[in-house]
């Protein structure tokens, strides 16, 4: 039901909010869009529920609103989003005295999934590296960057921002270990392993003398020009390894971060190292990849198990 089907009443009461959001509030136009959508699909349904004024609109309509479009299969983003607009248009109409109580003080909006880019497979690293390491032996130093970038953020799960910040005094390697400077400016130490080790010494033998500059500074990761490398471009090359893989829904650098960190735990390591290393300030953002390992044991249980 659009606006100009709602009762009169209800049709007064949504021009007037539009009227609030663009004065008032001074929202775009593209957003005062979205929320009248959003409050002529609540009106919508209470009316079929038999409200006709805005007095007698209720929590329990609010919340079989959005239960609705939650059986529809409607993301949780969105249904946090319209809970967001029920709330704003109630607390407007209690001010403007349309209505006498306000509904929606305790209407919760759903919790977002803890949702990841897909995880890749270890076989499938096996397969971006192996082939990374092939460009390299037969291309240029931007090849030979490309695998030790891929390579340490694997190795490490850093952050793409975290990589691009990196100097060559970061790095130590007899320790096999990397200094990284995290969110809030909170500095980390993260070991990495022999295979890491050999992709950025090779770069700093062969790759990087060939295009530093003047200007190169300490950076540990160059562009092709020798400037420091830009997030942008390391999004661009993980983006191309990725789509070149073919069997992956993963994106971006930090589906290499989630692997590393569901690798690490499938491999059974403890989950405060693997919080420590990803430099999360929260145990409770680790812990989200316990759900992952879980998940592909599941899968991998039901797949093999002759009476799973």
């Amino acid at each position: 039901m659009d606006g100009q089907s709602l009762p009169v009443p209800l049709q007064s009461a949504v021009e007037g909010f539009r009227r609030y959001l663009a004065g008032e509030r001074a929202r775009s136009s593209h957003t005062v869009r979205a929320y009248i959508a959003d409050v002529e699909s609540l009106l919508g349904f209470a009316v079929q529920e038999g409200v006709g004024e805005l007095k007698d609109l209720e929590l329990g309509s609010l919340r079989r609103w959005l239960g609705a479009q939650s059986e529809a299969g409607m993301a949780r983003a969105t249904l946090a989003r319209r809970a967001a607009t029920a709330r704003s248009f109630t607390s407007w109409a209690l001010r403007e005295e349309l209505i006498g109580v306000d509904p929606a003080v305790r209407l919760q909006a759903p919790k977002r999934d803890k949702s990841l880019p897909g995880v890749l497979h270890q076989q499938q690293m096996t397969r971006i590296v192996d082939d990374l390491t092939k460009a390299a032996e037969e291309g240029g130093p931007m090849a030979v960057r490309n695998r030790a970038m891929v390579e340490l953020l694997y190795a490490t799960g850093v952050r793409v921002g975290e990589l691009a910040g990196l100097d060559i005094d970061d790095l130590d390697p007899d320790r096999r270990t990397l200094r990284v400077l995290g969110k809030g400016n909170k500095e980390r130490t993260v070991p990495f392993g022999v295979p890491a080790a050999i992709a950025v010494d090779d770069w700093l033998r062969r790759g990087r003398p060939a295009v530093v500059t003047a200007l190169s500074g300490p950076a540990l990761f160059l562009g092709a020009r020798g400037g420091r490398v830009d997030p942008r471009q390391i999004r661009a090359v993980v983006n191309k390894v990725l789509q070149d893989l073919g069997d992956t829904s993963a994106t971006g650098p930090h589906a290499l971060r989630h692997s590393a960190a569901t690798h690490l735990l499938d491999g059974g390591a403890d989950l405060r190292a693997v919080q420590e290393i990803l430099g999360h300030s929260s145990l409770a953002t680790t812990q989200i990849y316990t759900h992952v390992s879980v998940d592909r044991l599941r899968k991998s249980y039901q797949q093999a198990h002759p009476r799973a």
